[in-house]
């Protein structure tokens, strides 16, 4: 098993970034694929955006441009960087291994004037 803990959340205005930082209870360079999720208040939980092991990408087309995920093997951490912030993007951020398939405990961002 491994825990994954999250941080970096906050209030932001509109157009601001955020830094989200995922960090490991074990070397990551083992677990393959990890990701990052967001469940906005009434709305169910969605993908944002993977890295590989290799370090390939993948986003859903509403934070394409905008966020950017990032491994750091050596930190055992994985991060997403938020720039462009909208409104939209307001909900907890989950950080998610699939295997193991494991979850950590979110963060909130909130997108506000």
């Amino acid at each position: 098993q491994v825990q994954l803990v999250e941080s970096g959340g906050g209030l932001v205005q509109p157009g601001g970034s955020l830094r989200l930082s995922c960090a490991a209870s074990r070397s990551i360079s083992s677990l393959g694929t990890m990701a990052w999720y967001r469940q906005a208040p009434g709305k169910q939980r969605e993908f944002v955006a993977d890295i590989g092991r290799g370090g390939g990408t993948r986003y859903t087309d509403s934070v394409e441009g905008r966020f950017t995920i990032s491994r750091d093997n050596a930190k055992n951490t994985v991060n997403l960087q938020m720039n462009s912030l909208k409104p939209e993007d307001t909900a907890v951020y989950y950080c998610k291994t699939y295997l193991p398939n494991s979850w950590g405990q979110g963060t909130q961002v909130t997108v506000s004037p």
